[in-house]
Order: structure tokens, then C-alpha cells, then sequence
């Protein structure tokens, strides 16, 4: 394959993870802002706490949906090393995310209904950048042989093709 060509194939995968993760994402974000708005409308806990066990219960969500859906093709053999790292890299995402939160509900005193949603999605994209990095980066790993014989393919896609060794040495026929 030419290296223009790689290089669509290259973009190509990342658009479809990309679209993959944007679907889980999605569904993770609408499942934090159902979560966020009905414990602040249903209970007395405070703004930031309603945000933060709702970014809990979206990172349970978004789990399974980037296991058993975006990364279903990724390494599955360190399941432990995994999760504390999709673990870790959430709390991350969590704190970006309720950071701006906090930053406009205390910071600035804006803690109207419209006001908090439109900060706690805003931390949500900011968070969402973050988290595609970390998680593609080092949570759900490809697999090393995928990459390698991806890496053999295109290695041998651009070789020249060899004279078969039945043919080499021995006169050929003329042509005409």
C-alpha cells in the first residue's frame, strides 16, 4: 500500500474510533446530565457533590460501553492494570470536569439551573478531550500483533517483487 494510502487507513480507523467513542461519550453525557439534574432536583445535596456522583455513575457507564463496544478489538489480558488505569485517568477527567463547575458555582457565583448545566457540559468536553488521550493512549492498548503485522504488511506492500528463484539463472524465452 502507497503511504497516501496508509495514511487514509490510518485516518480512517481513527474516525471510526473516534466516531465509536463519540457514541459512548454521548450516551455517557446524557447519563451524567440525567444524573446531575435529578439528584439536584430531588435531593439537598449540593451542586458540586450532585456532580460528582454523577460523573461516578457516567464513568461506570462509559466503562463497559469503551470495553464492550469502542475497544472490544484492544488487548483484554491485564483487566487489573485496566481499570486502575481507566480508574485513574477518570478521576482526572472527574476533576477537570467538576473543577469548571466548582469554578463558576463558588469562583463566580453562578449556580442557576441554565448556568450550572451549561458548566458542567463545558467540563464535560474539557474532561472528554482528556480522556480520549489517556484512554486510547494507555487504558485500552492495541494489540501488539495487530500493529506488527500491520507494520509487516506495509513493509512488504513497498518492496519490489523479487525473481522467483525457479526463474532466476535460466534464459527465458524471447517475446515477440
Amino acid at each position: 500500500m502507497s503511504e497516501p494510502g496508509a495514511l487514509r487507513m490510518r485516518l480512517a480507523l481513527l474516525g471510526r474510533e473516534v466516531a465509536k467513542f463519540g457514541v459512548v461519550g454521548g450516551l455517557g453525557v446524557l447519563v451524567n446530565l440525567a444524573v446531575f439534574n435529578l439528584l439536584r432536583h430531588t435531593t439537598e445535596l449540593p451542586m458540586v457533590r450532585a456532580s460528582l456522583v454523577a460523573t461516578v455513575v457516567a464513568i461506570a457507564f462509559n466503562y463497559v460501553g469503551f470495553r464492550y463496544f469502542t475497544y472490544r478489538d484492544r488487548d483484554k489480558s491485564g483487566r487489573t492494570k485496566e481499570m486502575t488505569l481507566f480508574l485513574l485517568f477518570s478521576i482526572v477527567g472527574l476533576v477537570i470536569e467538576n473543577g469548571v463547575l466548582y469554578a463558576a458555582t463558588y469562583g463566580l457565583g453562578w449556580n442557576g439551573s441554565l448556568a450550572s448545566n451549561f458548566f458542567k457540559f463545558f467540563g464535560i468536553g474539557l474532561g472528554t478531550l482528556f480522556r480520549f488521550w489517556s484512554y486510547r493512549t494507555w487504558v485500552f492498548r492495541a494489540l501488539p500483533a495487530k500493529e506488527a503485522v500491520q507494520t509487516a504488511e506495509s513493509f512488504l506492500e513497498q518492496a519490489e517483487p523479487v525473481p522467483s528463484p525457479r526463474r532466476a539463472g535460466r534464459p527465458q524465452p524471447d517475446r515477440v
